[in-house]
């Protein structure tokens, strides 16, 4: 199969220009594609919501004292909390597809270059986020629980409604989720021009202190989540920061290699 010529697709992509209505019809159908996706999911999630209810709350049900349980507070808490969790689990599970939408709708607007370099990035931050969740799920749950467990005065009884304890751990789901696409939104940032490796370098002391801030103001208010928070976030800035050098030495690269050919096509033939 031949190379597609840059400059070709390019013009062609220029050249394509479609009237506001007819991208307002095209953002409906890419939702409402979304949307099927997530009704779709959610029926087989909410047919398993008490078993995902289960396995969400089983970081917390371990360290619960002996004859404990969650509780209920609410009259409909029992319907609305495994309900809200199915909606929650639906989205998540068509996260890709829903991201492959968002993608469908720009990349006709995109240069070659540009859907080069989105495409890796799209799948990069879909496995980026769901590592995010699965870091929060796997290590963080079970220290912060563990360290709530130990701190109960001996005259209290730790009993924690399922509401309560259900938005808890989305607000962390999320917070780890998003943290983690710290790499993506560096790789965009220097690629779109915003900024460079070079000052995110020197920015590094303020950036650190700012990892820290959002691990204070995203986590509950104990040591161990803040740090479980800020530490990754400020390793993957690092990371962001470490790739970003490589896409800023392949675009030196390839503007030097235009110039070239440029400055070849400029000069005069001396064979005739």
């Amino acid at each position: 199969m031949a190379k597609r010529d840059p400059r070709e697709h390019d013009a062609l992509v220029e050249a394509n220009e479609q009237p506001f209505l007819d991208h307002i019809i095209e953002l409906r159908s890419r939702i409402l594609r979304a949307l099927l996706v997530v009704v779709v999911a959610f029926v087989p999630t909410y047919y398993f919501a008490n078993d995902l209810y289960e396995f969400v709350a089983a970081p917390l049900m371990v360290h619960l004292p002996a004859n404990s349980s969650m509780i209920a507070t609410e009259v409909a808490s029992p319907f609305l909390t495994p309900f809200k969790l199915a909606i929650y689990a639906a989205v998540f599970a068509a996260m890709p597809f829903i991201l492959y939408q968002a993608w469908a709708f720009v990349a006709p607007g995109l240069y070659l270059k540009e859907k080069r370099f989105a495409l890796p990035l799209l799948i990069s931050s879909i496995v980026l986020f769901y590592s995010g969740t699965a870091f929060a799920y796997f290590l963080v749950f079970p220290m912060v629980f563990q360290f709530f467990a130990q701190i109960i005065p001996t005259q209290v009884t730790w009993a924690t409604d399922i509401n309560a304890y259900l938005d808890f751990v989305l607000k962390l789901f999320f917070a780890f989720g998003f943290a983690f696409e710290v790499p993506v939104a560096i790789l965009l940032m220097v690629a779109s021009g915003l900024t460079s490796s070079e000052a995110l370098t020197r920015k590094r002391p303020y950036i650190i202190v700012g990892c820290f801030v959002i691990g204070m103001l995203l986590t509950p208010p104990d040591v161990i989540s803040q740090l479980l928070l800020a530490i990754p976030t400020w390793m993957l800035f690092e990371a962001g920061v470490f790739f970003a050098r490589f896409i800023e030495r392949r675009a030196e690269e390839q503007a030097a290699a235009e110039e070239n050919t440029h400055a070849d096509a400029a000069e005069p033939d001396e064979s005739r």
